[in-house]
């Protein structure tokens, strides 16, 4: 039995063709965030014009080619339901983009089943960080004290503190439970397997803790702008979004600087091909309908680094193709 079931009977109402056709992205009304007012966004959003869609096939090829790797991205417009897409059904690893889909299920958690679950203090051993202490560098600091879920959130959004991200993952049945709540909330396609670091290890054909971007897209999208979460989860979860410490040379530097930018990135070392991703929800200046961007590329060759200038070229692509830029 899903450990999401009020949210499953919840869900019921909105048509499998709203959550899943294609990249078309259901969302309903933007609330919490600074500056928006309610937008109500196409149940079934158009693709991407022939003209834009070809050319951004092109650029993403010709990048591909140079940069020798594989990138998998897509674009919502959330305002005019109009999306774009290129290998957006391929399967990437979450890496610690993982931590953003965690900390929405236990907001979910604690306003569906577990009130005042936020404020509780989650304590563990300095043992139980074994090979996490070096990129966990706020649990680290409060290993004698312990944090509430929120703070654990905060980590995991803003810093991708990876021991953050496990003991989130135990608020709702390990990386299991991620997955019912991915089910539970339309997507058939995401999957959680193994908590950090194991889950970064990653291999060309591996389904293990790995999604595609077109249901990372459309999945964040109903997170973050639609009524999966309560108006002051979403406004929370927005928040830690858009106070993230890291990808400043991802998507946020392919898209113009005074755009708002929420984003969590996820990163598998070269050692895992080389992957990187990037997840964001972004507002053009004077627009209260935000865009949603979703990246990820590996390499073609293992022990190979991966570069956030691909990724920043791929966010300006699918900007351009969607005609905000």
């Amino acid at each position: 039995m899903t450990r999401f079931p009020r949210l499953r009977l919840a869900i019921t109402a909105v048509t499998a063709s709203a959550l899943l056709g294609g990249l078309a992205c259901a969302a309903g009304a933007v609330a919490g965030e600074e500056g928006s007012t309610s937008v109500a966004a196409a149940r079934t959003g158009s693709t991407s014009s022939s003209g834009s869609g070809s050319e951004l096939r092109r650029t993403l090829r010709e990048l591909e080619e140079s940069y020798a790797g594989r990138i998998g991205a897509v674009g919502i417009d959330l305002g005019t339901g109009r999306t774009v897409g290129y290998r957006a059904d391929e399967r990437f690893p979450f890496n610690s983009m993982f931590k953003v889909f965690a900390c929405a299920a236990v907001l979910h958690e604690a306003r569906t089943g577990r009130p005042g679950l936020m404020d509780e203090v989650v304590r563990w051993k300095p043992s139980d960080m074994t090979g996490l202490t070096g990129n966990s560098p706020e649990t680290t600091e409060y290993t004698d004290t312990g944090m509430t879920p929120a703070q654990l959130c905060r980590a995991g959004v803003t810093k991708s503190d990876g021991f953050a991200g496990n003991m989130l993952l135990e608020q709702i049945g390990g990386p299991r439970g991620l997955t019912d709540f991915f089910r539970a909330v339309g997507d058939r396609v995401s999957r959680l397997d193994r908590p950090e670091p194991r889950l970064t290890e990653w291999q060309p054909g591996e389904k293990r803790d790995t999604t595609t971007p077109a249901a990372a897209a459309r999945t964040f999208a109903e997170l973050t702008t639609g009524s999966i979460l309560h108006t002051r989860d979403r406004a929370r979860l927005v928040g830690w979004l858009k106070a993230s410490l890291t990808g400043a040379d991802r998507i946020k530097a392919g898209i113009p600087p005074d755009w708002t930018v929420g984003n969590k990135t996820g990163t598998g070392g070269a050692s895992n091909h080389g992957t990187a991703n990037d997840l964001a929800i972004v507002w053009p200046p004077g627009s209260n309908a935000p865009i949603v961007l979703a990246v990820f590329t590996n390499r073609t060759l293992d022990d190979t680094p991966h570069d956030d200038k691909v990724i920043a070229a791929t966010a300006t692509a699918l900007a351009e193709a969607l005609g905000r830029l």
